[in-house]
């Protein structure tokens, strides 16, 4: 191996890869076999399984035969080499499926001449930009794995992971050299680290490599050699205790889900979509990357996900994913705006907002929507709110897809009544991001809908959700003790997640088998519930945890949305100051007692607190995804949390 980031071009050195042989029989085999080889389980522990098997049929073959993404992403740039596949804002970039092709063969004979081949791993550092898409496909290609790091990890932590996959070359942006050398101190075997723009001290351009590649690097039979179940990724769970898990996704696992995803909701050809949460996150890499390859979308690049809005009003996409969060801000600056229009648009806005909100209730209902009523939206739709959707670029979405975190059923509500598709998911990394799914003619509020085609799911006796697909992961990389305890002999995937069924049949998700509160009582709840009955109540409400385990009732912790309290109070200032504003603090007050009105009396918030704190994804209190590190929160607002409680042993209140 050479250990010196400069002794680079010239030599072949030796990368780093997945060492670990896989758990037995996690081989990711093809739809045709997979449920021969894993038939039906009928045990005892298992309930409902006639209704849980999505569809009782396996996903087609992809149509086109592509058994791996290098596969599926030469037949795009083939058949519509003419259409823009990656853009920036404004356009100011735009490259085709073409000129990808032509990067994609370019980079990867530049990283094969530096010694990257098959089975090494290879992490990313990078915004989404252009160039991620250009390195990570080229890297699949040579049979590589690429691993994308959040940029918002500290250094220690990403040391871990490059270590669990045995790392030994980093690509990162200018912006991220830095904290990666501080990396190479904890990891010191990280032997080199490319640049992807510009020149730094210890590091490599990539532009030097580009210019050195070698002349006889044969691109078409080193994409063509490569193996459908190997694997393509590595996906690194955010954890909210604990070290991450390396979710190894294979070529086979890939595809497979995006073929299944695609018999639920279909594919627009030449769809748009925008790119803006960390492709560390295994949904956003699935739903714009990997569905971008396999489909030809058109990806619209965002590097800040703070600038989210300016990108969706910029491209008009067809397809959006999200964790809840950007919905609850669209929906309050939607709010705001109605606020902001009062003497003139804005009653009209509201009315058809209601109107929205009536025709959704009946549908909810079951029964048919009154013709008077139907007319009446009809023309609010087209007279106020398309505009309305227009000017915030939602006009054109086909699915707006959200999950990843709780998800208040009044969230999915508001949009259906403006008119947005959208469409509430669960699943997890193991499964390859998606694992049941409301369906567009089908969508139930408070429900995540129903299995993929082809996917197994069913409940345990304590309703904790298992399931069995084609597409789960192979395995956690490197941690054969986890992955059999996760993935039991039979091939069923115990999520930890705990669920229960509508009358229907559709999957409900109750909350985190390990999560759930337990009073000193012996009442069990889903604080993800409470959690989400706060939020819906106003959106003033930016991240809520409820408390309550092994005490006598519960208490929360409360961290406002600083622009919705701004716009509130009428001053703009931080998070610390908004905190204490009477107005601010008198609609906290409001949404914790609207939100007690729809829990049971066991479940009701009987004090709570307002921090002065806020509370940013990869931070102390939110993973990079932006669910709730609970564990942590309770340590570090221990003082508070007692406060809340007294001081004496029956946590009354003072």
């Amino acid at each position: 191996m050479v250990s010196s980031p400069k002794a680079h071009v010239s030599s072949r050195l030796e990368i780093g890869g997945v060492v670990s042989a896989g758990r037995p029989g996690a081989e990711n085999r093809g739809h045709a076999d997979f449920f021969a080889c894993h038939p039906p389980d009928t045990s005892p522990g298992r309930r409902n399984f006639v209704t849980t098997v999505s569809e009782r049929k396996t996903p087609q073959a992809d149509p086109l035969g592509l058994a791996t993404i290098p596969a599926a992403f030469q037949a795009t740039v083939t058949r519509v080499a003419d259409r823009v596949a990656l853009r920036t804002l404004g356009g100011e970039s735009e490259v085709t499926w073409g000129q990808y092709g032509e990067e994609v063969r370019k980079h990867a004979a530049a990283l094969y001449g530096f010694g990257v081949g098959s089975g090494n791993t290879v992490a990313l550092m990078t915004r989404n930009v252009p160039t991620f898409h250009y390195l990570d496909t080229a890297l699949t290609h040579l049979g590589a794995i690429p691993i994308s790091i959040y940029n918002t990890l500290p250094a220690a932590d990403i040391a871990w992971i490059l270590d669990n996959a045995k790392v030994r070359l980093a690509i990162v942006e200018p912006e991220s050299v830095e904290v990666m050398r501080e990396v190479q101190r904890h990891y010191p075997e990280l032997a080199s680290i490319i640049s992807i723009s510009g020149e730094a001290d210890c590091t490599v351009p990539l532009a030097r490599l580009i210019k050195d590649a070698p002349a006889g690097f044969d691109f078409e039979a080193t994409w063509r050699a490569v193996d459908p179940t190997s694997a393509a990724t590595v996906s690194y769970t955010s954890g909210t205790t604990g070290h991450p898990k390396g979710v190894v996704l294979s070529h086979r696992a890939i595809l497979g889900s995006l073929s299944a995803l695609d018999e639920v909701m279909g594919t627009v050809d030449g769809g748009r979509t925008v790119s803006f949460l960390p492709m560390a996150h295994v949904a956003e890499r699935m739903f714009s990357h990997y569905r971008g390859i396999r489909f030809g979308l058109t990806v619209t690049t965002c590097p800040d996900p703070r600038l989210i809005a300016q990108h969706l009003a910029d491209s008009h996409p067809h397809y959006v994913f999200s964790p809840p969060r950007l919905f609850e801000k669209l929906r309050a600056a939607i709010e705001a705006q109605i606020e902001r229009n009062a003497d003139s648009n804005g009653p009209a806005q509201r009315e058809a907002i209601d109107l929205g909100l009536r025709v959704v209730d009946a549908q909810q209902a079951g029964g048919p929507v009154p013709d008077d009523l139907a007319e009446q939206y009809a023309q609010a739709k087209r007279d106020v709110l398309n505009p309305l959707l227009a000017a915030l670029g939602l006009d054109q979405v086909v699915v707006a897809l959200t999950g990843s975190a709780p998800v208040p059923p009044g969230l999915v509500r508001y949009f259906l009544a403006l008119g947005v598709n959208a469409l509430e998911a669960w699943g997890m990394s193991e499964c390859t991001a998606f694992g049941s799914i409301n369906r567009l003619d089908d969508i139930q509020l408070g429900t995540v809908g129903r299995a993929l085609p082809g996917l197994e799911l069913e409940l345990l006796d304590d309703g904790e959700i298992i399931l069995r697909s084609p597409w789960l992961m192979t395995e956690y990389l490197n941690r054969p003790e986890l992955t059999a305890e996760t993935i039991d002999a039979r091939g069923w995937l115990h999520t930890g997640d705990i669920g229960e069924y509508d009358p229907d049949g559709r999957l409900k998700i109750i909350d985190r088998k390990k999560e759930l509160i337990i009073s000193a009582f012996g009442k069990n709840m889903s604080p993800a519930n409470i959690e989400a009955k706060i939020k819906e109540a106003d959106p003033i409400i930016g991240s809520v945890i409820a408390v309550g385990d092994a005490r006598p009732y519960n208490v929360a912790l409360i961290v406002i949305d600083a622009e919705v309290a701004s716009a509130l109070s009428g001053n703009v200032g931080d998070t610390e100051t908004l905190s204490t504003h009477p107005r601010v603090r008198a609609a906290v007050e409001s949404a914790v007692v609207a939100a007690n009105g729809r829990l049971s009396r066991v479940e009701q918030i009987k004090k709570f607190s307002v921090l002065p704190d806020e509370w940013l994804p990869g931070g102390d209190e939110l993973s990079p995804t932006m669910k709730l590190k609970r564990k942590p929160i309770l340590q570090k607002y221990s003082d508070v949390i007692e406060a809340l409680y007294g001081t004496d042993a029956c946590g009354r209140g003072q």
